[in-house]
Parts: structure tokens; sequence; C-alpha cells
């Protein structure tokens, strides 16, 4: 049996050990912070590859983790759960965009307003709190534990999830944290997710939950600060109000902040083989697209160490 260590407890180091566990090797995840506390805690957390650039391997991992989050609806995963999407253009296109495959469905219409086309399509959702807490019970292994060094990490095979960390961890400079800003109302009988990422005021979006719907947002890019900020989530509320207006009066239930781990370049997923012959996976860099392409990295990782 291989004997391997994640370290990470993100959605991207829980889903890789959920399949390294299937390929039958012994898994344990080393997280600094209980699953419920990382950054992928705060994601809205619905299926598409923002901030991403369109790499063949890029788009296989959607187009897995786009299928495999379709079976977990259709199974009952408890956070899971399917929404109508509408992407609002202002500039007009005449093709579909290159993750349209992934998908399968995705029809390109005619907008109206400010807007030139819509995209809409079929888009999983996942409930972070609920989710993560699932995934995380999938996990054999979960050890509270934070690693300054890869090398003391004491397996044959380390798969690095450690998102904003492999920075420091990897001496990485392309990592850097790109801030993210959500609202969460009560929902009023919401059941389509809206995206306008060219509104001129700020990126906006409006995802329906069970009860909830969560409003964003931003997307700044080497901004670090996570301290409350009342004049921005006004603003945030404001926007999705003005594109949602049954959204007036929902009240507020949470408002929250954190840090995407982008990188230059686009996600790291190789694998390494140091000198004492030991094997690290890295699987980080995911920026805003972490549920979007979790799955599917999780079986390129999962290639990389038992392969």
């Amino acid at each position: 049996m291989t004997d391997v260590i994640v370290v990470g407890g993100g959605v991207i180091g829980l889903t890789a050990a959920i399949r390294l566990q299937e390929r039958g090797a012994g898994v344990t995840v080393w997280t600094a912070d209980e699953p419920e506390q990382t950054v992928s805690s705060v994601a809205a957390a619905v299926w598409y590859p923002t901030h991403t650039d369109g790499e063949p391997r890029v788009l296989r991992w959607a187009a897995d983790t786009y299928a495999e989050f379709r079976r977990q609806v259709d199974a009952g995963v408890p956070g899971t759960l399917l929404r109508r999407t509408r992407n609002l253009l202002r500039r007009r296109v005449t093709e579909l965009p290159w993750w349209a495959p992934a998908v399968g469905q995705v029809d390109l219409r005619d907008g109206t307003g400010p807007y030139a086309n819509e995209l809409v399509f079929p888009a999983p959702v996942a409930e972070m709190g609920s989710y993560l807490r699932w995934l995380r019970d999938q996990v054999e292994h979960v050890e509270r534990r934070t690693v300054r060094n890869l090398g003391d990490v004491p397996a044959e095979v380390v798969v690095n999830a450690t998102g904003l960390a492999a920075g420091r961890l990897c001496g990485d400079p392309a990592v850097q944290p790109a801030r993210g800003h959500i609202v969460i109302v009560r929902n009023p009988g919401l059941d389509e997710s809206l995206r306008d990422e060219d509104d001129p005021a700020g990126v906006t979006y409006v995802h329906p939950r069970a009860t909830d719907v969560v409003l964003g947002g931003s997307f700044d890019v080497g901004r670090a600060d996570t301290g409350p900020d009342q004049a921005e989530a006004a603003a945030i509320v404001e926007r999705c109000t003005r594109l949602v207006p049954r959204l007036a009066g929902a009240k507020v239930l949470a408002d929250r902040i954190g840090l995407r781990p982008v990188r230059h370049g686009g996600p790291r997923v190789e694998r390494e083989e140091t000198p004492a012959g030991r094997r690290i996976v890295h699987t980080y860099g995911h920026g805003g697209a972490g549920m979007t392409l979790s799955w599917g990295c999780a079986d390129e990782v999962t290639r990389l160490a038992l392969d």
C-alpha cells in the first residue's frame, strides 16, 4: 500500500485524498485549519472556470469535475444542487466559449438592455459548509498539522494542496492572493444564477442556494487584507439588487472575505521527484476555480502519485 500524505484540507486537498483512497492508497490529510475554516468555505462554489485559460488539460479537468458534480447531485450528496445559470455579456460574441464542451449544453442567446448576449447553461452548485463536511467524512484520516517544509513530511508520496501557502513552501513567486468578497442573504425564492463580470461598478453575481443567496463580489489580485469593509458590502448588495430586484430587502445573513490562491500561468499540477527518491505532487494555484476543477485535478493527482 502506498503511503500518501496530502497537505491541505480545502476542496483541492480533500478531493485528491478521496481519489487516492479509491485507488487503494493509505491516505492522511494534514491541514493547518479545519476544512470548514479554509478559504474553500468562503467560495461561492458555482461551477464556472472564471479567470482561467482554456488549455486542453484545464478543459479536461473542468469537464471531469462537471460530470462528477452532476453525478453527485443525482446521488443526493449533501450540499450539491443544480441551477440554471445565465452569463450576461456586454460585448457581443458569435461563438461559444472554450469551456462549453465541458457542459455539453450551452445556449448563446441575444441579450436585452445593456447586454449583447447571454450564455445559458445548467451549473452545479456546492454549498460549501455541508459539502466540505461531507468531503471530510469520506477521508479516513485527517490531522491538524502545520507544515513549514514539504521535505519534512514523512511519506513515500506527498501531495501539496496548500493553496496560497504554496508560494512560500515552494518558493513560487507566481502565487499571489486575489481577495474575494461575498454577502449572503436569505433567499426570497430565487432559483436561477446570474453573472455579469463586466459590470462597470464591479463584478456582479447572484447565486441562489437552497435557503440563501450568495451575492458578489470582487476579484482583487494582489490584495491580501481580510478586514470588514461595510461600504464594499453595501455596494455588492446594491449591484446585485439592481440586477435582481427581488433581492430588495432580503435579510443579510453573513459577510465574508477570502483570499483566492491565484497563480500566474495557471494551476500547477505536476510531479516532482526528490533526490531521496520521494515523490511530491503539486496541485495549487486554482484561483477562483477550485471547485470547478477539483475532481478533474484529483484524478490527475492520483495518476501522478500512483502510476
